[in-house]
């Protein structure tokens, strides 16, 4: 099984990383309103799903002891991850909106994450299974996935935000691209372990 502060750190800067609507707002908000409206942008995970975690932990854990329910969710979560992946090596840069408005850089972060499908897909066929698995046995592993996860999700966009204050090219640089496709490769690895994961559970292997 990976290390799940491992898993936590890879899949939070890939997800903090990955071309998405939120991070092209970061983006938009940075080069319009400053670094400062870019960062309100990164925070807004860390309200928006806290109850999208605490849902999707509750009811996966009400499926613990059906194996092959859990098994199906790792095999979707397995599917959604090297999309994710696929997505990441594939990705040519960053299109957005870049016209004039008024700044609610926080509001808009929340909103656009809130209404977002990607959080609650990765939370329900991946982060939560992954908790899950570990409470019972190891809680301080389950804490450690958490916490990595959003400390990297955040942080990259903070980062990126920084750097894009100072760098308006930045965002389409080889160096940025390189990055994600690095990451988007590395997703599709840790798939790999989802769907092995999920066969397990299945009995199929």
């Amino acid at each position: 099984m990976i290390d799940h502060l491992t898993l936590g750190t890879m899949l939070g800067l890939s997800a903090g990383l990955a071309p998405g609507p939120l991070l092209a707002l970061v983006i938009s908000e940075t080069l319009q309103h400053g670094i400062r409206a870019g960062v309100k942008v990164a925070l807004a995970p860390l309200i928006t799903d806290l109850p999208i975690i605490m849902l999707t932990v509750f009811l996966v854990s009400k499926l613990s002891d059906l194996q092959g329910i859990l098994g199906t969710l790792s095999l979707i979560g397995g599917l959604f991850i090297f999309y994710w992946g696929y997505q990441g090596i594939r990705t040519r840069g960053l299109e957005m909106d870049l016209a004039e408005r008024r700044s609610r850089s926080f509001a808009k972060g929340v909103l656009a994450n809130a209404l977002s499908p990607h959080p609650y897909l990765f939370w329900f066929t991946v982060g939560a299974p992954a908790v899950t698995r570990t409470m019972d046995r190891d809680t301080g592993a389950a804490a450690a996935f958490v916490v990595s996860f959003y400390i990297f999700l955040v942080g990259s966009k903070i980062a990126l935000a920084l750097l894009i204050g100072r760098s308006r090219s930045l965002f389409s640089s080889s160096g940025y691209l390189s990055t994600v496709r690095a990451l988007g490769f590395i997703l599709c690895i840790l798939a790999f372990f989802l769907f092995r994961d999920g066969l397990h559970l299945l009995k199929v292997l």
